[in-house]
């Protein structure tokens, strides 16, 4: 029985301006960020009158994805289901930094980060390949509970790679060459432990506008 997933991303915050990396540090959307989870609200609940139902929604319990998730729950008189393995990646000693600051401050550990390696964490920090795993873990009892359902979840531009990843057969050290935009919809089915996307990084609410999850400008596939 196959169950679909809107797989929504945060809204814009102020470090998403300056690239700069957030992981577990519990940042809080932008105006813009906010206006972005009103017109995802507007859309779900415009959606919902047409026929398109969504079972659930949930969110990573962070504040960022809680804020973007919050308004389409109250236009859809649903309760909101906070999910913590649905965070973004833990980047550890590296949060709060730039590229350009992490290369400074940590030239060792930046130098194995560049080399994209799934094994590679921060200091303090989750690999890629923990990471991966707990965002598919997390996933799992979600898609049990919801047969034949559609729901919606809330999270982060990291969650949203896995799950691409895993869709398409994508290993963990090939560079991205696909978007993660902030208040996207990526929809994705789930049936007998596959998926399959259906559609990805739709941002017409937005008008069609919204920014990449890149980290740096000229290492967009460093960040997730």
């Amino acid at each position: 029985m196959s169950t679909r997933i809107l797989f929504i991303r945060h809204g814009e915050t102020d470090w998403n301006r300056i690239k700069r990396i957030q992981g577990h540090i519990d940042i809080p959307l932008a105006a813009s960020g906010v206006a972005q989870a009103q017109r995802l609200a507007a859309r779900l609940g415009r959606e919902a009158k047409e026929g398109a139902r969504l079972d659930a929604i949930y969110s990573s319990d962070l504040q960022r994805a809680q804020q973007t998730a919050r308004p389409s729950a109250e236009v859809l008189g649903m309760s909101l289901i906070l999910n913590e393995g649905l965070r973004e990646r833990s980047f550890g000693a590296f949060q709060g930094h730039d590229s350009e600051e992490i290369a400074q401050r940590f030239p060792d550990e930046y130098a194995q980060w560049q080399t994209r390696d799934p094994g590679f964490a921060p200091p303090d920090g989750e690999s890629e390949r923990v990471f991966y795993h707990r965002v598919l873990h997390a996933l799992e009892p979600i898609v049990a509970a919801h047969p034949n359902g559609r729901i919606a979840c809330v999270a982060h531009g990291g969650v949203l790679d896995c799950v691409y990843r895993f869709a398409n057969g994508i290993a963990l050290d090939a560079p991205r060459d696909y978007p993660l935009l902030n208040t996207s919809i990526n929809v994705v089915d789930f049936d007998g432990g596959r998926a399959t996307v259906v559609s990805w990084a739709d941002v017409a609410h937005l008008d069609g506008r919204s920014d990449d999850d890149g980290f740096s400008r000229t290492q967009q596939d460093k960040r997730r």
